[in-house]
């Protein structure tokens, strides 16, 4: 089997994440909910997970970091804590569901939406921000890189233009976290929602946000925090305002496994083994007859993402061939980024993604590609 599918959850993690979460299973309690061995084990694997994270995207302090289930809880959280009836937000047709159903639904509750575009190499129409800008805008909202084409997002340009108009900045960094160096302090970012099963090496069920201080989000969630029991509100400290109930302990156990190797590693290190393994699979499929990639593959910052059809083949058929006779593994579809398919046409067909990690071969992209070329003759002589 050939695993080309991270940009959806990393098959392959460092054997320190398995060991971790088992060790977790055996030894950890629930985090300041006691002071007996177990419980304060907990709270330290809770806290090294925030140190390590803090680390990773340069957060000023670990209290910054809150936890969730997922990029899209986290997210979640972010956009109903910050956004009010009468606000409007710009974001990008670039987006994952993940940001677009929030907004739909703060719609409904009179949140305005506007929607940046991108031209015919799905690349951010940057200059539509100033044009779209309106007296009651909040913030600016961007995922770091797109799913879809692995077109990055100029975050240092983002930030200069949500700051010169004194709005937050909110960045969905699930493609992003761990797969590119990210400086939340330098780059000016006011909240990074992050997923801990992609690049960041972490099981499923881990990740959360970085929030700068003093940027104010109202908690999604209230409920059990260990503190203040007999106060009527939630605690308003960070990060216990946004965790409301038991952590997931023993992902993030995992979760800080996976981060403090790619601290070990070097993200940039990784970084580079991915942009040149994404580079050599275009570099041999680009050329093959009927394969449209989507995508400015020259660009930077960018995913390590290809996104492929051949002619007109719907994208499930090409991806379950993949499988089912090559033993590869892809993703086909809409990738849950309705607008940036609107944007590339390819509302009927979806694309095929390849996505990936520091953990394949230069081998593995080799038959990969070789496949693809196989495949566009075989299914253009149909």
């Amino acid at each position: 089997m050939i695993y080309f599918d991270n940009a959806a959850t990393t098959l392959h993690k460092p054997p320190q994440v398995e060991q971790a979460i088992v060790e977790a299973l055996h030894t950890a309690g629930n985090p300041g909910r006691g002071a007996h061995e177990p419980t304060l084990h907990a709270a330290r694997v809770v806290l090294d997970t925030r140190l390590a994270l803090a680390e990773l995207f340069h957060a000023p302090d670990p209290s910054c970091i809150f936890f969730a289930a997922n990029a899209t809880m986290a997210l979640n959280t972010v956009l109903n804590g910050v956004l009010h009836p009468g606000d409007h937000v710009i974001t990008t047709v670039c987006e994952h569901n993940s940001v677009l159903r929030p907004l739909y639904r703060l719609r409904a509750q009179r949140v305005e939406v506007s929607f940046t575009g991108v031209d015919a190499a799905a690349r951010l129409c940057y200059d539509q921000w100033e044009v779209l800008l309106r007296p009651t805008t909040r913030a600016l909202v961007v995922t770091g890189a797109s799913n879809v084409t692995g077109n990055g997002i100029d975050l240092a340009r983002a930030a200069d233009f949500a700051h010169r108009h004194g709005l937050a900045l909110i960045v969905d960094a699930a493609q992003t976290a761990g797969a590119q160096p990210i400086d939340v302090q330098q780059l000016g970012i006011d909240a990074l929602c992050f997923t801990g099963h992609k690049a960041l090496l972490g099981p499923q069920g881990t990740g959360g946000a970085y929030v700068r201080p003093g940027l104010c989000v109202a908690p999604l969630l209230v409920g059990g925090s260990g503190v203040h029991s007999f106060d009527e509100t939630h605690p308003l400290q960070m990060p216990t305002a946004l965790e409301a109930g038991t952590l997931n302990v023993h992902g993030l156990a995992g979760l800080c496994a996976g981060v403090q190797w790619l601290l070990e590693q070097g993200v940039e290190n990784l970084a580079a083994r991915e942009a040149a393994l994404a580079r050599l699979f275009y570099e041999q499929v680009r050329t093959a007859p009927g394969v449209t990639v989507y995508g400015d593959m020259t660009m930077q910052p960018r995913a390590p993402i290809v996104a492929l059809n051949i002619g007109q083949e719907d994208s499930a058929r090409v991806a379950d061939i993949l499988w089912e006779d090559y033993g590869i593994c892809v993703r086909a579809g809409a990738h849950c980024a309705p607008l940036m398919h609107k944007a590339l046409g390819t509302v009927e067909q979806g694309v095929v993604r390849f996505s990936f990690s520091h953990f394949n071969t230069e081998q593995e992209v080799q038959r990969a590609a070789q496949a693809v070329c196989a495949l566009a003759r075989e299914l253009l002589c149909e």
